[in-house]
């Protein structure tokens, strides 16, 4: 068996769909809307980063990251999500694998920073950590987290693409 972290492809969109819904069906803390916000988040121009991870040629697992807005106007923040792993390949490392090659790419992108909405548990092995001074609206602070690539942490209100309403 043989895993490829790849760029998506304009011929992946319909299986990446099909990925994260199967990933997040059963998931509790779901709205079940990821499936679209990476459709409009695509449809915008707004998939910074768009990895899939593909075993023996099928696609099993996707990521996610797209610019964020810093209240204070610091440029070249991203926000990570969603990632998305088939559920038979679950626990397997593959979401780990996507992390790290995507990280790697927004690095390589010139970003200062990255942000996530999750579990402080699955996030803080790749470096997150719960910013008192990075705050997103309505969220419990420990939920949300970010990684700096430069020594320069902004004191700021974190604001999302609008494509993470969608609904459809």
């Amino acid at each position: 068996m043989t895993l490829d972290i790849r760029p998506e492809t304009t011929a992946d969109s319909a299986v990446i769909n099909a990925v994260t819904t199967a990933a997040f069906l059963h998931a509790a803390h779901s709205s079940h809307t990821e499936q679209y916000i990476v459709s409009a988040l695509r449809r915008a121009g707004q998939l910074t980063v768009s990895r899939v991870a593909e075993l023996d040629g099928e696609v099993i697992g996707h990521v996610a990251i797209s610019p964020v807005d810093l209240s204070d106007g610091t440029p070249d923040w991203y926000g990570l999500g969603p990632i998305s792993v088939l559920p038979a390949y679950q626990g397997q490392g593959i979401g780990t694998q996507l992390m790290h090659a995507s990280l790697h790419a927004l690095r390589m992108h010139g970003a200062a920073g990255c942000v996530v909405l999750g579990d402080p548990a699955y996030y803080k092995r790749f470096g997150f950590k719960a910013e008192p001074a990075l705050v997103l609206a309505d969220v419990p602070p420990e939920y949300f987290m970010a990684l700096a690539f430069d020594a320069a942490l902004p004191q700021a209100v974190v604001n999302y693409h609008p494509a993470f309403a969608a609904q459809s």
